[in-house]
């Protein structure tokens, strides 16, 4: 199973860190990254391997949305499964 994160935000020191290192903490692997900044601004997706989560998949959204909310970032995990439903034709 696997889980789309996307950031979005002002371009500060240490986002992909911070955001990789929740990962880390409730064992979600990191599989893929994509990154830019343009001007100020930094845009970021990643592709996580969850199926080896130590916490439920709703505790590692939480986390993310909590961290978004500290650095004044936008941040968003989805589920594979629901990310393909809505790109369904």
């Amino acid at each position: 199973m696997r889980a789309v994160i996307t950031v979005i935000g002002k371009d500060t020191v240490g986002i992909l860190h911070k955001v990789s290192g929740i990962c880390a903490a409730h064992q979600a692997n990191v599989i893929e990254v994509t990154q830019s900044v343009m001007q100020d601004m930094f845009a970021m997706i990643m592709m996580v391997d969850i199926s080896q989560l130590n916490s439920d998949f709703s505790a590692l959204s939480d986390k993310l949305a909590e961290l978004g909310k500290t650095e004044k970032l936008d941040i968003h995990c989805m589920h594979e499964d629901i990310f393909n439903s809505m790109h369904e034709i």
